[in-house]
């Protein structure tokens, strides 16, 4: 990583959101590209932004979040989605895209910066367990209606 050019930016246009749907497909496997650009849409109105990484100007990773406001996590950004590519992963991507979204959510004011992950994904629990100082304080439920 050390001799390329690495840069993070918002994706706000159809043409940046159809160049991510390749590497979130990997994380949201059930996506098509179809359900993915209506869900984003809906979702960007409901205040969701997605971040890429690009290296040499070719995306690698996605982080896509929305700030929030609660009784519990009080002001803060919640990360729905954090993926580098395969080809890229292991190279210290996703802890750079990471460290820019606790920036960026320090600079409009968060409190915290929260997440959730499948209970089977260990490695990416041991990433921000001890690469990145987060608590596992709770667990996540839901019911299929």
């Amino acid at each position: 990583m050390n001799n390329s050019k690495v840069e993070i930016k918002e994706l706000t246009d159809k043409e940046q959101w159809l160049e991510s749907f390749s590497i979130m497909n990997q994380l949201r496997t059930d996506l098509t590209q179809k359900t993915y650009l209506e869900l984003l849409e809906e979702m960007r109105k409901d205040g969701y932004s997605l971040f890429a990484l690009y290296k040499d100007n070719r995306m690698v990773s996605l982080a896509g979040l929305s700030w929030r406001v609660n009784f519990y996590n009080k002001r803060h950004v919640f990360i729905y989605d954090l993926v580098t590519d395969t080809a890229y992963r292991s190279k210290g991507y996703g802890d750079k895209l990471l460290s820019y979204i606790h920036d960026w959510a320090k600079g409009i004011g968060a409190e915290y910066v929260a997440l959730e992950s499948g209970i089977q994904r260990n490695n990416a629990h041991r990433f921000y367990e001890d690469k990145f100082d987060y608590d596992k304080w709770c667990y996540s439920f839901r019911k299929m209606l």
